[in-house]
């Protein structure tokens, strides 16, 4: 059964794919899997690898398009790979969101995803926690994106990996932009998305913000200003990152 899903996701274009019980994640403020199917036994865990030359183009806009395309690629593979399971194992099947749908309500804020993918990851054997708090897969090394599903399968975990992927040299923590690493397993998500996103929710406040208190000549001046050109395009463009720093300095599996 296992391998019949695993070579599925792979013709659709997955990296990696492994498999974890129910029991065998855990992750501290992620809900209970059953607040989203009661009737779960395991995660199904598929990985897409970053294109290296998008990670490190110096222009944003390249680096954004390759995430936005795994970002559609994995849409679509949640649907096909959920309903090929239903289909031939008459077992239901959730694909978790791997970014937006997200829960904006306190006392989460969009901040925490329903499933965390990073401890999903870990519990299907496809990789580790590396010091900048994301997954160190062996093959790909930081440079890879999760998706994941909950289905009523029961599915043995796969072997998970005991070898220390990350050797510590702090390149990540040295070179993040926000300073968002500097306490060891915590990243300061707020920090974090003051700089990877800018055009995110908190940058559209602020600019609002700014632009309810102007007086009219400046409000028609704002309207030609470079941010809102920028908040209006990320508005249909979807989730729109500006740093991808902790993957492309991190050395494990760089070609």
């Amino acid at each position: 059964m296992k391998e019949k899903i695993r070579e599925y996701a792979m013709t659709l274009g997955a990296d990696v794919v492994g498999f974890a019980a129910a029991a065998d994640y855990s992750s501290k403020k992620a809900p209970d899997l059953k607040k989203i199917l009661p009737t779960v036994q395991s995660l199904i865990v598929l990985g897409y690898r970053e294109l290296d030359g998008s990670l490190e183009s110096p222009n944003l806009r390249t680096g954004m398009t390759a995430r936005l395309g795994v970002m559609d690629l994995i849409k679509k593979n949640n649907y096909l790979l959920a309903r090929f399971i239903e289909d031939n194992f008459h077992a239901k099947t959730a694909p978790v969101a791997p970014s937006y749908p997200l829960d904006m309500a306190p006392p989460v804020f969009g901040l925490t995803g329903d499933v965390s993918l990073r401890h999903a990851a870990v519990a299907a054997g496809l990789g580790v926690f590396g010091r900048h708090n994301l997954v160190i897969n062996p093959k790909y090394g930081t440079r890879i994106v999760f998706s994941a599903f909950l289905t009523e399968l029961p599915l043995k975990s796969d072997q998970p990996i005991m070898e220390e992927l990350c050797d510590n040299c702090n390149l990540c923590v040295e070179s993040c932009p926000a300073k968002a690493l500097a306490e060891e397993g915590k990243t300061d998500a707020m920090k974090c998305l003051r700089v990877s996103q800018p055009n995110g929710i908190g940058g559209a406040m602020s600019f609002l913000n700014k632009f309810i208190s102007a007086s009219e000549e400046d409000k028609k001046k704002l309207l030609f200003d470079p941010k809102f050109f920028s908040l209006y395009q990320a508005m249909f463009m979807g989730f729109e990152y500006h740093c991808f720093r902790c993957m492309t300095v991190c050395p494990v599996g760089r070609t």
